[in-house]
C-alpha cells in the first residue's frame, strides 16, 4: 500500500471517532446549520455553491449555484424530503453511491481464485428469469437502497459510512466504506474508500448524480439535449450487447460518429437524427448509456488533478459549466432515456405556471456522468483490470477520487 493511500485511509477512518457538531455557526456562516434540516438533509457550503445530502445511499439531493444571470439554480435531481427516498418505488439511483459493485454484472456471477459466486439479479427480467438475468448497481438491496451513517459533518464537508456484511446480495466478505464529500471554493470534491476485512471481493463505486444545468428552468426546453459534452480522453468505449452487458470488445469512437465526444464538444442531442443512434443505449433505445474509457498515460493518470478534465458538461442557456476530474479510467454517460415524466421536480426547480413544461422530469431531461472503473471488468480477465477491481484484507484499499469543478459564463 502506498504511503498516500495509508494516509488517506487513516484520515477517513479517524473521521468515525469524531462527534458531529450539531450547532449553529457564528459570523458569516450564521445561516449554515450542521445536522439535518427540517427535510432531513445535511448541507455543506463552498464559495457561491451549496449542496444537500441524505443518508439514504449517501445521496446528493440538491446542488445550488447561481447561473450567468445571477439566479440560483438547483441542478441535480432528487426529492424535497429525505423520507421520500425510502418510499420511491422507481428508484432511479438519484444521486446515490451504487455498491458494492456499480453498473452491470453479466449473468450475476463472477469468479475469485476458481470459486464461482452467484449474486442476486435485479435487471432485465424475462419470463424464465423474473428477477432478471444480470445484476445492476449491487443488486436489489445495493448500497444506494440503504441508509449510511453520518460520521462527520462540518460546514464544508460530510462523511458517510456503511458496513456491508459477508453474503449480502451474494458478495463475499465484510466491507467497510467511507464516502466523503467536500466543497472547496467552486469545487465539489469526493473520496470513496472501501476496505475488505475478511475475504477477497470485487468493489467498484461511483457517484450517480443526475444533472440538468438549467435547473429545469429553461424557457425553451425542459430537456438536457442542449447540454454540450466534451470527453477528450475517450476515444474508445466498452462494447455491449442489446441489454448493455459488456461483450469484451473495446470499440473505437470514430471521429464524427455518434459516440465521438473527444474530437470536439458536441450537444447531447446533436446526433439524435442519425440512424446509428438507434440501439446505441440498448435494443430499441435512442440516446446514451455508454461506458467510455479514459485513456491517459501514467503521468497524467497519477497527476489527474492537473492533467485536465475527463468530461466537461456545459449549458449555454444557464452558462453553468461542470468540469469532471477523476483518477478513474472510465466514465459512463447516460442521457436519461428511461425517465418517463412521472417523477416530480423539487420545489427548488423548474418554472411556475408554464403549461408547456409539466413539473416532472421528462425523458432526456437530465444527464448522468459516472466516473468509475471499466464496467464488468471482473468478468473480463483479458482486460487486465483485476488489480483495480478485486481487493482483499491486508492489501491496498479501494479508492476513488473525483473533483467536480464548476464555473459560470459571464452574462452577455
Amino acid at each position: 500500500m502506498r504511503a498516500s493511500e495509508l494516509s488517506l485511509v487513516a484520515l477517513l477512518l479517524g473521521a468515525q471517532a469524531k462527534q458531529n457538531a450539531f450547532t449553529n455557526l457564528e459570523g458569516d456562516d450564521a445561516d449554515s446549520i450542521l445536522g439535518p434540516d427540517k427535510d432531513g438533509k445535511y448541507w455543506i457550503y463552498g464559495t457561491g455553491i451549496s449542496a444537500g445530502f441524505v443518508p439514504y445511499g449517501a445521496s446528493i439531493s440538491n446542488f445550488l449555484i447561481n447561473d450567468k444571470h445571477g439566479i440560483e439554480r438547483d441542478i441535480v435531481t432528487g426529492f424535497d424530503n429525505a423520507t421520500y427516498y425510502t418510499l420511491d418505488k422507481q428508484h432511479a439511483h438519484f444521486g446515490g453511491v451504487p455498491g458494492r459493485y456499480a453498473n452491470r454484472i453479466r449473468n450475476s456471477t463472477f469468479e475469485i481464485d476458481g470459486v464461482e459466486y452467484n449474486i442476486l439479479p435485479n435487471d432485465n427480467p424475462t419470463d424464465g428469469y423474473p428477477d432478471g438475468v444480470d445484476t445492476l448497481h449491487g443488486g436489489p438491496n445495493g448500497w444506494d437502497w440503504r441508509n449510511f451513517t453520518v460520521v462527520a459533518h462540518t460546514n464544508n464537508s460530510i462523511t458517510f459510512s456503511i458496513f456491508d456484511p459477508d453474503g449480502e446480495q451474494g458478495f463475499p466478505g465484510d466491507v467497510v466504506s467511507y464516502i466523503t464529500y467536500t466543497l472547496n471554493g467552486m469545487n465539489w470534491d469526493f473520496t470513496m474508500v472501501a476496505l475488505p476485512t475478511t475475504k477477497k471481493t470485487p468493489v467498484m463505486l461511483t457517484s450517480h448524480a443526475y444533472w440538468n444545468l438549467d435547473g429545469f428552468a429553461n424557457t425553451e426546453t425542459n430537456l438536457a439535449l442542449n447540454h454540450t459534452v466534451h470527453a477528450p480522453y475517450s476515444t474508445d468505449r466498452i462494447g455491449v450487447d442489446s441489454i448493455l452487458i459488456p461483450t469484451g470488445e473495446i470499440l473505437a469512437n470514430e471521429e464524427g460518429s455518434v459516440n465521438d465526444f473527444w474530437s470536439a464538444p458536441k450537444q447531447v442531442g446533436a446526433d439524435f437524427e442519425s440512424e446509428n443512434i438507434l440501439g446505441n443505449c440498448g435494443e430499441g433505445c435512442i440516446g446514451y448509456d455508454n461506458c467510455y474509457t479514459v485513456t491517459r498515460d501514467e503521468g497524467n493518470l497519477l497527476n489527474w488533478r492537473e492533467s485536465g478534465y475527463v468530461l466537461r458538461l456545459h449549458s449555454a442557456w444557464s452558462g453553468i459549466r461542470l468540469d469532471v476530474y477523476s483518477d478513474q479510467e472510465a466514465v459512463q454517460l447516460y442521457s436519461c432515456n428511461f425517465q418517463d415524466g412521472t417523477t416530480p421536480l423539487k420545489k427548488t426547480q423548474g418554472l411556475i405556471d408554464e403549461p408547456d413544461f409539466p413539473r416532472t422530469i421528462p425523458k432526456y431531461g437530465c444527464v448522468v456522468v459516472e466516473v468509475q472503473e471499466w464496467i464488468d471488468g471482473i468478468n473480463h480477465p483479458e482486460w487486465g483490470r483485476e488489480e483495480k477491481q478485486f481487493f482483499e484484507p491486508g492489501g491496498r484499499p479501494y479508492v476513488l477520487q473525483g473533483s467536480y469543478r464548476f464555473s459560470v459564463d459571464e452574462d452577455e
